[in-house]
């Protein structure tokens, strides 16, 4: 079942063929947690979904508001399997019509919903491989901090690290600094200095990253810093770990010849754990 529209149905009935989101990636996206009957960090998930789309210059419908997106996420979840936890995708597309220029602005949008097994966030301390991406780049642009379904650097970097036996690849940018991961924000830790790459580097800009970073700057002694990082500085590292709603914090365990502990990444979790118990 899904929610098209308002509308809870079995099917869209979408004609694919006419559909812009798949004929020119022309659609925005969200991916949220829903916890317990709770959109988590649906404020943030909400303002970075109206940035998305007056980005890419779509229309924004008037009932549009932050309390609708949650009602029609949550109408979606209460007729589903009943489940603590759901992994959640807001998709927003153009209407059907035109070539590379549309004949409107006007949207549609699909929500689909699966239960996903953890309920909070757990800390994964199997080994976790990691290596750089050469083959595409990540372009230093706004669209590229926005979630939108041309994902096709992202898709070939999933398919060469699967090849090559990684968990998951680094993405640089095109003055080659390493931005993120395939599927979350980058955090390195060296010394006392916990930096992240800046969102003008390209990275997405992510709602867990911007969680991370306000619970990182209430640790006392901790720096944390928004600054590019080079493919040097990863192996000078003490910790490197991935973010993104789903996971939440995924450490890294092994760049080439390089390990690298965990305790902040640790410590970071279980803050961020008694921070939705406390929301």
């Amino acid at each position: 079942m899904i929610n098209y529209n308002g509308s809870l149905v079995e099917d869209s009935g979408i004609a694919v063929h006419q559909n812009r989101g798949f004929l020119y990636g022309d659609a925005v996206f969200e991916t949220i947690k829903v916890l317990d009957n709770k959109v988590l960090f649906l404020e943030d998930h909400y303002f970075r979904l109206m940035a998305s789309m007056r980005i890419v210059r779509m229309e924004i419908p008037m009932n549009f508001t932050m309390e609708y997106l949650e009602a029609q996420i949550l109408l979606l979840v209460n007729q589903l399997k009943k489940n603590a936890s759901f992994r959640v995708r807001f998709s927003v597309f153009r209407q059907s019509g035109g070539f590379y220029l549309p004949k409107t602005n006007a949207v549609d949008f699909i929500i689909t919903a699966e239960p996903l097994e953890s309920v909070l966030y757990s800390f994964d301390t199997a080994a976790y491989e990691v290596e750089l991406f050469k083959d595409f780049m990540v372009t230093k642009q706004l669209l590229s901090t926005i979630k939108s379904n041309n994902k096709l650097v992202q898709i070939t970097g999933s398919i060469f690290a699967h090849e090559n036996g990684y968990e998951n690849c680094l993405l640089m940018n095109d003055e080659k600094n390493v931005v993120e991961a395939l599927q979350s924000n980058l955090f390195l830790l060296s010394g006392n200095r916990l930096i992240t790459p800046p969102i003008s580097d390209g990275c997405l800009n992510g709602v867990m990253r911007k969680q991370i970073l306000a619970i990182a700057r209430k640790i006392e002694g901790l720096e944390v810093l928004e600054e590019s990082i080079s493919p040097f500085d990863l192996q000078k590292a003490d910790e490197l770990f991935l973010t993104n709603v789903i996971k939440g914090i995924q450490p890294i365990t092994k760049y080439r010849k390089k390990e690298y502990k965990s305790e902040l990444a640790a410590e970071l979790l279980k803050k961020l754990n008694v921070q939705i118990r406390l929301g």
